[in-house]
């Protein structure tokens, strides 16, 4: 099936059940044309608007929905493209030179546009994602002179969307330990910006949105929703004009910001992905949850349950302990063994020796080979703990090389966490990060990495850059990416975790790097069901490490924990040695059963019930690829009696296929199950886990009961 008609003037992007259309005006100026549900025939497309004067105020270009605007001329609208040239001047005048479908998997457009005076080109990229009813865009930017010119902002693409007012924007917000709030508000005229200037992703905001006409839910309504696949500082800015025409930019943060492109050299902007859908927020989510599993390292194959050693023993690492601890978590049933910090040279606490990449000679005085060797008898893979962005003062690594950190000479570093940021933008830092710890996997049977990464930027200086200082921005991240994949594919068995503090650096730009992430370092269960809620917006429950912890255990109890951390990636992080006998008992039930489970919430699709967000009741649904298989988690934190749960209608069935739910006596459709409300008696701190099975296919046990 043919998803871009190509013509000379105008181009059709279509997916399974989206199009995306854009052309050249008379003027000759390349605009968007249309965005939404894909149309019978191709001649049912609009052209693109052509707009007159509007006034003496404004050029038409200002009431012309460009799809990659630069600042030149008589329009004042938010553009993607801002340049100074050797000769000081400051705008870029864009014309169209061709188009073309490049040789790729699958093909992208390829749209020239030129300055008309110099010599520098951009070259506009679509590629398009049937099966996720996705388009991706990038660009990129070419000096084809002889002489330097000054980048100062280069965004991604920019989103329009169809003529109107009255958009909501649903966006994410947060703090650290309270990360992805789902905000939802009313775009009004003027400017609405949305960014990190962290060097990471960050905890307060993250590069996803989805715009609505104001009425759509889980279930229904027009949504168009997107993602900006970057990991360092980057800008959204929703924009509705005074014309009532409304748009989302996306791109690396101009904040800051400056790229000096010498002759011949290019600048290739991260991607940014979006979609349309009549279906609701729900719909959205499941389109970018199978897009991310489909671009995950290991995005095919289950996920295993983790034990992390940190929450028992902190620094106080040692082979014994580590050992007691194993065999413990091997009679739960884990299949993963994770040491956390304090296994490498001189780590004692917080304060010393991060950089120093080998195991600590006291801790450690044959080495982790017998500890790796030993938890492997055990059954269980070895994960290891490490923080290769940062480095503290007192190491071995900082003493030969003050210079490798972010810094202005004439400021003092300001250490948080008792650490400085290494400079990974300097391509001696890569290499010797990539040297140290690819001698860690290649000398050591390690299945799993967690990636740590503990502060954000401060005095972010490069004394010595090749560029402009302010590149640093990209070229860290850059740096980041180089390390990473070097050693993802040098060691492609490995499972890797992205940790930033919690949810600092989660965004598409990770899905080729990280098979889960760390949400939060919040892990008490109730706050847990809102945070996962939100994550739950654009990544898939596959990416979602969730651990149970000793964290609100007064108020909750043991099997309400396990559940809430059973909608992800499974994992436990407490003192085992002190849990009772009856503990242990109860916690290789919950992981038996999350076994079971495990296919239907990492692979299946995920449906949002009952939102968790300000309310005392959440229900979350996963439902497996080819219907025969479902799960229902439904949750009571804490309202005050009398309180019931509200009826929950079930979602993503088999309309024609027979269900049997746990715990009812009934059989019915699923078109029955989906219209009935079930009701479910919770009181405070309860939840219960119920198997949904078609009639053909079941053949499981009962594991309906609810928590007390």
């Amino acid at each position: 099936m043919t998803t871009i008609h190509l013509g000379k003037t105008y181009w059709i992007l279509e997916t399974q059940q989206t199009a995306y259309a854009f052309g050249l005006t008379s003027r000759g100026t390349l605009t968007h044309a249309y965005w939404g549900k894909r149309l019978p025939n191709l001649e049912d497309y609009p052209s693109p608007p052509e707009a007159a004067p509007y006034e003496s105020w404004s050029g038409p270009e200002h009431l012309t929905p460009e799809e990659y605007p630069a600042y030149a001329g008589a329009k004042y609208t938010e553009p993607c493209l801002k340049t100074t040239f050797s000769d000081g001047v400051r705008d870029t005048v864009l014309r169209f030179v061709g188009a073309e479908q490049r040789i790729g998997e699958p093909s992208p457009l390829c749209i020239t546009l030129r300055d008309a005076y110099y010599p520098l080109q951009v070259a506009l990229y679509y590629r398009v994602h049937e099966r996720y009813d996705l388009i991706e865009r990038w660009a990129e930017i070419t000096n084809l002179g002889d002489a330097p010119v000054l980048l100062e902002r280069a965004w991604s693409a920019l989103w329009h969307l169809p003529w109107g007012d009255n958009y909501r924007l649903s966006h994410l917000s947060g703090q650290w330990f309270k990360e992805w709030r789902l905000c939802r508000e009313f775009l009004r005229p003027g400017v609405k910006v949305k960014e990190s200037r962290r060097l990471t992703t960050g905890h307060t905001a993250n590069p996803w949105f989805a715009v609505d006409r104001g009425a759509a839910d889980e279930c229904q309504g027009e949504v168009w929703f997107g993602v900006l696949a970057w990991s360092g500082n980057w800008k959204m800015v929703a924009e509705v004009t005074e014309y009532g025409a409304t748009r989302i930019g996306l791109g690396v943060n101009d904040w800051d910001f400056a790229w000096r492109l010498a002759p011949g050299e290019s600048f290739l902007t991260p991607s940014s992905l979006a979609g349309y859908t009549q279906e609701g927020f729900g719909a959205a989510s499941r389109l970018l949850h199978d897009y991310a599993r489909k671009h995950l390292p290991h995005g095919n194959r289950l996920h295993p349950v983790l034990y992390n050693s940190w929450e028992a023993v902190f620094f106080d690492v040692n082979e014994a302990s580590q050992i007691a601890l194993a065999e413990r978590a091997a009679r739960m049933g884990v299949e993963l063994f994770v040491m956390d910090d304090g296994w490498f040279h001189r780590r004692n606490k917080d304060n010393a020796g991060l950089g120093d990449w080998w195991p600590d000679e006291r801790k450690f005085p044959n080495g982790l080979k017998p500890l790796i060797e030993r938890i492997n008898a055990l059954g269980m893979d070895f994960g290891l703990w490490i923080e290769p962005e940062m480095v503290n003062p007192d190491s071995d690594l900082y003493r030969a090389h003050p210079d490798w950190v972010i810094h202005f000479p004439t400021r003092q570093r300001t250490q948080m966490r008792s650490q400085l940021i290494l400079n990974l933008a300097r391509s001696d830092v890569q290499d010797y990060l990539i040297e140290k710890l690819d001698a860690l996997l290649s000398e050591h049977n390690i299945a799993f990495i967690k990636w740590d990464m503990n502060r954000n930027v401060s005095e972010p200086g490069w004394p010595d850059a090749p560029g402009d200082p302010r590149e640093l921005w990209v070229r860290y991240v850059h740096g980041v990416y180089r390390v990473w994949e070097t050693l993802a594919k040098r060691h492609p068995h490995v499972l890797w975790q992205g940790c930033s503090g919690g949810g600092g650096r989660v965004d598409f730009g990770m899905l080729r790097l990280v098979d889960q992430f760390w949400v939060s370092d919040n892990t008490e269960a109730t706050a847990r069901l809102e945070i996962q809620e939100g994550f739950s917006q654009l990544m898939p429950a596959i990416t979602m490490e969730s651990q149970v912890t000793e964290m609100g255990k007064p108020l909750m109890p043991l099997p309400f924990r396990f559940h809430v951390s059973m909608m992800g990636v499974l994992g436990v992080s407490v003192d085992l040695m002190k849990w009772s006998e009856e503990e242990l008992r109860l916690g290789a039930e919950m992981i038996a059963l999350y076994k079971e489970i495990r296919p239907i919430v990492q692979l299946g699709d995920q449906y949002r019930l009952l939102p968790a967000q300000g309310s005392p009741f959440a229900a979350v649904q996963y439902v497996s690829k080819d219907k025969t298989e479902s799960v229902l988690f439904v949750f009571r934190t804490h309202a005050p009696e009398p309180t019931y749960v509200p009826p929950i209608s079930l979602r993503g069935l088999d309309p024609h296929m027979r269900y049997r739910i746990e715990g009812f006596s009934e059989t019915r459709s699923g078109e029955a199950w989906m219209n009935l409300g079930l009701r479910f008696d919770l009181k405070n701190g309860e939840s219960t886990v119920r198997r949904i099975t078609s009639i053909a296919s079941s053949n499981s046990s009962a594991h309906g009961a609810k928590s007390n």
